[in-house]
């Protein structure tokens, strides 16, 4: 069975990052082995919640898997709660990354045209420094624009223009390096009928995909997470980017679709968990 380190924080409510991926990755059949960056009793879209922050402990947890002899076919890494983690994280590379090893890097930073709180230069220096690591890297569109140094509102101007994708996909290039693939989350864009839609747009070597779904206007906690795990067990499954990018977005649009159905409110994070079987369908 194939492992992947799973490199995020641990939030007890919002079905996001630990909590969100490890069910997913456990559901396509690759074992997850999860090292929590942080200790969280909720998500911080909450208005209460307590806050652990574990640097301290992932020197240790590294040191412990080296010795046991661990090797790992995947890593995966997403919120980075102090930049002091970049020095743990490049560290962990180090030790477990080899040639053949899937790194997924999910740089988390913003959303909407808007950097989160926690943004300063030495959270998007480092995080530039960990993409170039990576081999599947998975911005949305606002993070793409930071650590490309686009103008993200500039961008988003032309999103009813008929070549929209083509800017985006130029952005995505300014990021891309040679033997990574790229897939820019929550691209909108018109959609066929005329009303919303959202999609997720891939680059890799050679190859460019696009794939969009209506889109409910909703914003829910987790489902980055949820759609990178998916798209990380495809992929180590042995699906083509395509295949891998169409399988998460059908799982995700099916869990927002039931969250809009039982009202669930965005915090609480979409109910994916009855839904986990369409992900080896």
């Amino acid at each position: 069975m194939k492992k992947v380190a799973v490199i995020n924080d641990l939030s007890g409510f919002g079905r996001c990052s630990l909590t969100a991926a490890l069910p997913v990755l456990a559901a396509m059949g690759v074992q997850p082995v999860p090292l929590p960056t942080a200790l969280l009793s909720a998500q911080t879209g909450y208005p209460n919640y307590t806050y652990l922050d574990l640097t301290s402990q992932m020197d240790g947890i590294r040191c412990a898997w080296q010795a046991m002899g661990a090797r790992f076919d995947g890593i995966s890494t997403g919120f980075v709660a102090d930049p002091a983690q970049f020095d743990q994280l490049s560290a962990f590379l180090d030790a477990f990354q080899q040639e053949d090893t899937l790194v997924l890097v999910d740089p988390v930073m913003g959303d909407g045209g808007r950097a989160f709180g926690m943004f300063s230069p030495d959270l998007l220096a480092g995080m530039r420094g960990l993409c170039r690591r990576g081999t599947l890297l998975v911005p949305n569109l606002t993070e793409c624009c930071l650590l490309t140094d686009w103008d993200y509102t500039a961008l988003t101007a032309h999103q009813r223009e008929q070549n929209y994708t083509e800017r985006v996909a130029t952005c995505g290039e300014a990021l891309r390096r040679p033997g990574q693939t790229v897939v820019i989350t929550g691209v909108q864009v018109p959609g066929e009928d005329g009303k919303p839609a959202v999609g997720n747009l891939a680059l890799w070597d050679g190859g460019t995909f696009f794939l969009a779904q209506p889109y409910n206007g909703k914003s829910y906690s987790g489902t980055g997470d949820l759609f990178a795990a998916a798209l990380l067990g495809a992929l180590l499954r042995g699906e083509t980017v395509p295949q891998a990018v169409e399988r998460a977005e059908r799982f995700l649009s099916a869990s927002i679709a039931a969250a809009a159905r039982e009202g669930t409110d965005r915090n609480d994070g979409v109910p994916y968990e009855a839904l986990l079987g369409m992900l080896l369908q």
